[in-house]
């Protein structure tokens, strides 16, 4: 995990709709089979939404609420401690709770979840996460991949915001303006990640419009390079 944080290169991998869907489905069962049905799904936000829903889906489970925890920003970018930004809305005193996440990383984010949790008094805590990282301290109940070897992944639902913060950090690292095919290149080289042409042009179209980019002809610059 440390790598996200010290290197200006690390892999990523992209998570495809389908890929999750089976995530999801894997995850779902791993949950029936074990016996134990929760009273209440809770999402952890952004990156658990997506997942719970799907898993209640599976589960023909319709009490599902949210709350949001902030850890991780944009492409990798992390902050100084998870905190809770929305709690619930909804109260969980006396009932069985299963907390999801799409994965765990260095586990702050879910340790801070389960703290806030129990803090208001339910029956039981389970945790669920598609893919978990050994990098992470905190291992959740039931989830379906483990990764050794640390690397960012993302999701479907982020690939975009993800994709304009890591042309950001491109941008930003380099001394030379910018073409899109370079860019690409140091996606690339930098990320493992392979990004289309037209895709670029959205994602850049983006970059400056938020003001994390400028644009001068046909070549970029981070902002201030």
């Amino acid at each position: 995990m440390l790598l996200a944080m010290i290197s200006e290169s690390f892999p990523c991998d992209l998570v495809t709709w389908a890929e999750f869907y089976d995530l999801a489905k894997s995850l779902s069962r791993l949950i029936k089979s074990s016996g134990w049905q929760p009273d209440l799904v809770v999402a952890i936000g952004r990156g658990g939404y997506v997942p719970a829903r799907v898993v209640c889906d599976f589960l023909v489970h319709d009490l599902l609420t949210s709350m949001k925890v902030e850890h991780w920003g944009i492409a990798a970018q992390k902050k100084d401690q998870a905190t809770v930004r929305f709690p619930l809305a909804t109260g969980v005193s006396g009932r069985k709770v299963l907390i999801v996440d799409d994965v765990t990383d260095t586990g702050d984010t879910l340790t801070t979840a389960v703290g806030y949790v129990e803090s208001l008094g339910p029956e039981e805590i389970r945790t669920a996460v598609l893919q978990h990282k050994t990098s992470s301290a905190f291992e959740p109940d039931f989830y379906v991949e483990k990764i050794t070897d640390w690397k960012w992944i993302i999701y479907p639902w982020a690939v975009h915001e993800d994709l304009v913060g890591f042309t950001e950090r491109v941008l930003s690292s380099s001394d030379l303006p910018l073409s899109a095919d370079q860019i690409r290149a140091d996606l690339k080289r930098r990320f493992m990640i392979d990004v289309e042409k037209e895709r670029m042009a959205e994602i850049l179209e983006d970059v400056v419009a938020l003001g994390k980019g400028t644009l001068s002809g046909v070549v970029y610059r981070g902002v201030g390079g």
